[in-house]
């Protein structure tokens, strides 16, 4: 198939910045919803899953590359993904680490008949719907097992937040020497990478939010949404510009 019908962004810099912005989106207005807005994880969970779902067919159905609905849907991920975690965590009482473990098995799971339905795992170029829904299902439980991840360490280790974005990022930093100095596989690296991006991202949107008395910032879920949400319109915009991966990027 010709790449013109490739419906997912490049994998590049600019994508692991803008994946980092829309974790840290996904945390905040996650928390927005279930905290601030008072409507508990269980509502906040139907709301954000009807909006990832309205988004995903969307995404799916589309016939071409569109920048703008690709990383609404990632928010979408980011955000559902969040409040899936803390369902599992809190509202369900497993704790954790119990729910990180159940979330790496449904996404270990995903990928596993990813490859046995497709015969392979890349991530880019998708050019069939098939493969387009196995990545999302595996780009949605990777999302929520990074936010467990990141509430392990937080509130289970007890690293404040500025310490769990570190410990993230230092895992981050070794998926991308081995990427540049091993031959590990490419496709593994990808995936370890999505995962801590999503802890990293939702630390940072920790630091924004929480109380000063906790480590964090206290700006607030709302002014940390709304500056996440100006910064990943900037980049938008940037890759708009910059780059056309599908000669007529939307």
């Amino acid at each position: 198939m010709s790449l013109k019908l490739n419906k997912v962004a490049e994998i590049s810099l600019i994508f692991w910045l803008m994946k980092i912005v829309a974790t840290t989106l996904g945390e905040t207005l996650g928390d927005f919803l279930s905290m601030t807005m008072h409507l508990g994880y269980t509502v906040s969970l139907v709301y954000t899953f009807v909006f990832f779902l309205i988004l995903v067919i969307t995404q799916i159905s589309s016939k071409s590359f569109s920048s703008s609905l690709y990383w609404l849907v990632i928010v979408a991920t980011t955000t559902l993904g969040t409040e899936i975690s803390d369902y599992i965590d809190r509202s369900l009482g497993w704790g954790y680490t119990l729910g990180s473990l159940f979330l790496l098995t449904l996404l270990l799971s995903t990928l596993y008949l990813w490859k046995k339905e497709v015969g392979n795992l890349n991530v880019y170029p998708i050019q069939n719907k098939k493969t387009e829904i196995f990545y999302w299902i595996a780009i949605l439980f990777s999302n929520s097992l990074g936010t467990a991840f990141g509430d392990y360490l937080s509130d289970v280790l007890n690293l404040p937040y500025i310490m769990g974005a570190l410990v993230t990022l230092g895992i981050i930093l070794i998926v991308l020497i081995l990427h540049y100095k091993t031959k590990i596989n490419v496709i593994l690296l990808f995936w370890v990478a999505f995962i801590f991006t999503r802890p990293f991202g939702a630390t940072f949107g920790d630091l924004l939010t929480k109380p000063v008395s906790n480590g964090g910032l206290d700006l607030g879920t709302l002014n940390a949404t709304i500056v996440s949400v100006g910064i990943l319109l900037l980049f938008i915009g940037y890759t708009r510009f910059k780059r056309d991966p599908n000669s007529k990027a939307k």
